[in-house]
Parts: structure tokens; sequence; C-alpha cells
């Protein structure tokens, strides 16, 4: 019987057998990891390097972005007292040594360096790096100090972000840029509102690029605008101007809201400042170690000693309080406490001031400045 013939089959011209699918599918997967490596993280954007910059590379996973009742040291004048057990300390960038801020940090405590972004000082080290058509008016009772053109942005880069690079070098977690609502004063220039907010988000552009906080210092008017950009607000005597409120839309956004009054009753506004959620202090004219803490003096508690919130270093994340802090004052304290620090490296704090000493010509001693 004769075997029937056994044709060969014929495969389509763009048959592919399984191995060569397999070899075809490792390959096309290796390719599209390899592209998705080199993006951001899902949710992240690209954060360039600023123009420019000479600040060390550092990782740094969030920004600091404190919630509503976080506690504070404020000192920019003599030897800092590291001794409060606070989450943050607010210090001088150029005068701070290295050592004191590693020692906060051991500490466990965040750094904000103080600096200012809105004058000219002539007492720091950078003043001869200001081109002199930047020079404006002097500042009404400081005569070391004169307003910047914040319009000239381009000129003012270099000097501004060699501090913001100070600052990554000196390791602090954040700034305070001081004046910067020159448009509301007589500057010599001719600043709107426009021009402020510009330079404003400007620096906080800046400072994220470099995985700085910031804070919002004063500029109470531009609050509605500013809110969502910075990390945190810092304000003075919002309670001596009944301007408080202004500040709210800080404390409704979970960030927090610091500040002081130099003078005034505390039995008085530091029950107001806790009600608002507020990290209120009262301090020396001169900003030297000496406070008082609304919290800790008028609310029975104690304000948490670490940070409480944070932001993605994209600044796309809403901080979050852990703990809302509600306070019903129900009772007038007929003593008014007074707080000494619990160690006085430069002599012993004087009281509250009524008066600001005056300043010693290239000392670097910063004053609060009410430009009203």
């Amino acid at each position: 019987m004769t075997q029937p013939t056994t044709q060969p089959t014929t495969q389509p011209t763009n048959y592919r057998s399984p191995r060569s699918n397999r070899l075809l599918f490792i390959v096309a997967m290796g390719f599209l990891l390899g592209v998705l490596g080199c993006a951001p993280l899902l949710g992240q954007e690209a954060t360039p390097e600023p123009p420019g910059s000479t600040a060390p590379a550092r990782q740094r996973s969030a920004i600091w972005q404190p919630a509503p009742g976080t506690s504070w040291q404020w000192q920019l004048r003599g030897t800092i007292d590291t001794s409060f057990a606070v989450a943050m300390y607010d210090i001088d960038l150029f005068d701070a040594p290295q050592a004191t801020i590693d020692q906060l940090h051991a500490a466990g405590r965040v750094v904000i360096c103080y600096f200012s972004a809105g004058s000219w000082e002539d007492w720091r080290d950078d003043a001869s790096d200001f081109p002199a058509a930047l020079l404006g008016n002097t500042l009404d009772g400081w005569p070391d100090e004169k307003w910047l053109d914040i319009r000239q942005i381009a000129s003012l880069t270099p000097v501004m972000t060699a501090r913001l690079d100070l600052a990554v070098t000196k390791k602090c977690d954040g700034v305070e840029p001081d004046n910067v609502d020159g448009y509301a004063n007589e500057s010599g220039f001719p600043l709107t509102g426009v021009d402020q907010l510009a330079y404003n988000r400007w620096l906080v552009q800046q400072a994220h690029q470099r995985g700085l906080s910031i804070g919002l210092k004063n500029d109470l008017d531009q609050i509605p605008d500013l809110v969502d950009d910075f990390d945190w607000a810092l304000n003075e005597q919002c309670f001596e101007f009944a301007e408080c409120d202004t500040l709210l839309p800080f404390v409704q956004a979970g960030k927090a809201v610091f500040g002081v009054e130099y003078s005034g009753d505390q039995t008085v506004f530091c029950p107001q400042a806790n009600a608002k959620n507020f990290s209120w202090l009262k301090k020396n004219l001169d900003l030297d170690a000496q406070r008082l803490d609304c919290m800790t003096q008028f609310s029975g508690g104690t304000p948490t000693a670490t940070p409480t919130a944070t932001a993605t270093a994209a600044n796309t994340a809403t901080a979050t309080p852990t703990v809302t802090q509600t306070v019903t004052p129900t009772v007038t304290p007929t003593v008014t406490p007074t707080v000494t620090p619990t160690a006085t490296p430069s002599g012993t704090p004087t009281p509250f001031a009524t008066v600001p000493p005056r300043l010693t010509p290239g000392i670097g001693v910063y004053l609060p400045k009410v430009n009203r």
C-alpha cells in the first residue's frame, strides 16, 4: 500500500516562531523600562538646576511645610540659645555659625535662615555685589539699608541665588526672606503689586529648586495671591495693628503662621493667637534669646517639638495637621507670666524692650521694621 506523500506546510511570509516573539517582547520591555527610568517619578515634575547655581548637590525628598501650631524660636542677635525644645529655629543666614546649625540639627530642630531679599544692607559681606542702579531710597529709620528695585530680577539673580546657595551649603532647611513688600513702601522706584508678586514667586521657585522651605514675611495684602506658593507665613505685630485675620488663609491651607508681638498685653493677644492656631511669641525688639511662648504659657499644653507636616519637593502635597489645637480661653490670668530661657549664653536677657537699641554700624544685627 502506497503511503501518502506528506506535503510541506507553507508558513505565511510574516510568520515568527514563539521563540522569536518572546525575544522581541523582552527587547521591547527593556527599551520601555529604560525610557521610564529617565523620566521623573509618577506625580512629580523634573526639577531643573537653577541657572548659574554653584550649590552642592543634596538629596531631599521633601520640603518642610509646617502645620499650624508648630513651635519655634526666633533669634537674630547674640549667641544662639539652643536649649529650647521647639520644632524650628529661625536664625541669621550670615551670622549663625555652622556649628550652631549642626547642633540644632543634631537635636532634631528644623533650621530656617534669615536674609533680606528686598533691601541692600551696607554691612553684609556681599554688599559690593549689588549694582548701584538697583539701590533706591533709604528705609525709614534704617540709614544703613536701601530698598532694591525688585523689577530687575535678572540683575538681582547673581546675589540672591548666591545667598540661597549659601543656605544650602550651611544646611539650612529653609529661608525667611525679609522686606518682600517694597511695592507698599516709598522705595524710590515705581514698584507695583504685580512687580512684587513676580519677584516673590521667583524667590519661591529658586528656593524650592534647592529643596528649601520658604516663608512669606508680612506682605499681608498679597496673601490671597501667594498662600499657595509659600510654605508658611511669618508676621510681626498683627495684633497691634488689628490685621491678624488676613493671615487665616495660611491656617485654612494647613500651613503654619509664625508671629511676634513686641509690646502689648500677652494676657490679651496670646489667647487670641492660640484660638487662631497661630504660633505666637512675645519678643524683645532686638530679637535676642528672650521669649514668651503663647502656646505653652496660655494653652495649658505643650506644642509639638518636631515638624508636623511636609510637602513634596515639587510642592504638590497638602500639609495636614496631626493635631488641631483648639483653645477657648475662659480665664484671664491674673499674673503676667514671664519666660526665662533655660540657658543664657550671653548674659541675662533684658526685660521686653519698648525702644530698640541702636545698632553699631557693621555688626549686621537685625531689628524689626514697621513700615506703615
